[in-house]
């Protein structure tokens, strides 16, 4: 066995101690994907059943405000309902119960000066 026939040897050797120290981290590398591959299949198994109920969620969401609108628009009716029945009731009987209060007010004040020896009471 010769000087050359020994480096030869030496050379082998770490030649194979580099290939299995290779060979470790590709197995390493290897599981590395493997639990990548079950994290990402975990994720999208929990994903698409969230997103089906956030589907239901939104499209429960949207008909509740379209029943709000629907109350709104029947709440701004109602409030110009009000309003024309007030401004019709104001036109219709407001005149007249002014005409009446001012009626009664210079009736109690006729008979309050009558009372009072012709002088005229102030109220208050």
């Amino acid at each position: 066995m010769s000087l050359g026939d020994i480096a030869g040897m030496i050379a082998a050797l770490a030649f194979a101690y580099l290939v299995l120290r290779t060979g470790s981290v590709i197995g390493k590398a290897g599981q590395v994907l493997d639990e990548a591959r079950s994290g990402v299949q975990g994720v999208s198994e929990q994903t698409v059943p969230l997103l089906s109920q956030v589907t239901d969620t939104v499209a429960s969401t949207n008909e509740q405000i379209v029943r709000v609108d629907a109350i709104t628009t029947n709440v701004a009716t109602m409030s110009a309902n009000v309003s024309a029945l007030t401004s019709l009731f104001a036109a219709t009987l407001g005149g007249p119960v002014v005409k009446v209060a001012a009626f009664s007010y210079g009736v109690r004040s006729a008979f309050g000066r009558r009372r009072g020896g012709g002088k005229h009471r102030k109220d208050g």
